[in-house]
């Protein structure tokens, strides 16, 4: 009688071993020639959705780890997600990105672009703040055009520089567009299919199709709605450009404006994809990531550990056992 119920015992107990491990999740990127290591980072990614959120942290090109050094000197642990901008293609950028992707980070780039019909040295505040006319969008978007020239011009040379990271069989969160629901950069306040869902696309079927970068998972980052004066960010879904051309979904929090649903709207609009706290200046607390439990990371921006947050908030997010850190993620790219 004790053997026939302990074996009924293991019985159940292999049983629901096998069936947690049969609904592990192995989602596919949008890509379908995605590379291994991309499938492997998203798939990590969704292994601990609703359990744990990783820590992440961004670094200006100049800085290139300053910012992720003040989280080591304050918690005495490393950020998962070490994130830049590739505004900047040095060589020590790319060396640098390399060197913390053989640590076990998490890399994380997005892309300040500037006006096509501009330098790239005139750089955030003269030329990627600041709306285009009507005329000048139209052309940026329709094919054969000098602007449209322009900006392929911009955006292939950073497809070069993204090719190092893939031929280093990097894989990258890669988040261009941030904030385009927002009303300050060239690119933002373009809802509807002619708006930014129309760039979206053009520089996924360049990056995809023409320049084989399958080495991407494609991060679509809207900032957290909000209806502040002269600083207002539209709806979600107005900027959206499909679930076929997004990987994961992600939200930008600042001042400390963490709304329910910043996090639920973006659960609703990706249909079971993840979702992610792409910057934050403020970090959130450990009570507001229990009760939003669903953000797979949180990345706080450069220098904001020190401006923006005191020593002993940053130590509780860090020492809360839901928040991820490098010790514990370092191994998610092996085989």
């Amino acid at each position: 009688m004790y053997l026939s119920m302990k074996k009924q015992l293991i019985f159940l107990a292999l049983s629901a071993a096998l069936f947690l491990h049969a609904c592990k999740p192995s989602v596919s990127p949008v890509n379908k020639e995605a590379t291994a290591e991309a499938r492997r980072l998203l798939d990590f990614l969704y292994t601990h959705r609703g359990e744990k959120i990783l820590s992440g942290q961004h670094n200006y090109p100049h800085e290139l780890t300053n910012s992720t050094d003040s989280i080591v000197a304050i918690t005495e642990k490393t950020p998962s997600i070490w994130g830049t901008d590739v505004s900047s293609m040095s060589d020590n950028l790319f060396q640098q990105a390399k060197e913390e992707f053989e640590k076990g980070s998490i890399i994380t780039l997005m892309y300040h672009q500037v006006k096509p019909f501009d330098h790239d040295s005139l750089g955030f505040a003269r030329s990627v703040k600041g709306m285009v006319t009507d005329e000048q969008w139209q052309q940026i978007i329709t094919p054969g055009t000098e602007y449209h020239m322009m900006w392929l011009d911009k955006i292939d040379q950073r497809a070069a520089f993204l090719k190092k990271f893939r031929d280093a069989q990097i894989p990258v969160l890669w988040r261009p567009y941030h904030e385009m629901n927002g009303m300050w950069f060239w690119y933002g306040k373009r809802p509807g299919p002619d708006g930014i869902q129309k760039l979206w696309k053009m520089m996924y079927d360049r990056y995809v199709n023409h320049h084989h970068l399958h080495n991407l998972i494609w991060v679509w980052n809207a900032n957290a709605p909000r209806d502040w004066k002269d600083d207002e960010a539209g709806a979600y879904h107005l900027f959206y450009p499909g679930n076929e051309y997004v990987d994961i979904l992600a939200a930008d929090v600042y001042k400390n404006d963490f709304k329910q649903s910043h996090h639920d709207e973006l659960l609703e609009l990706g249909q079971g994809k993840l979702i992610a706290l792409g910057e934050v200046g403020q970090l959130p607390t450990p009570a507001i990531l229990r009760q939003q439990n669903q953000w797979s990371w949180f990345m706080c921006w450069a220098r904001f550990p020190w401006t923006h947050n005191t020593r002993e908030a940053v130590q509780e997010l860090y020492s809360d056992e839901r928040v991820a850190t490098l010790q514990e993620t370092k191994n998610y790219n092996k085989e």
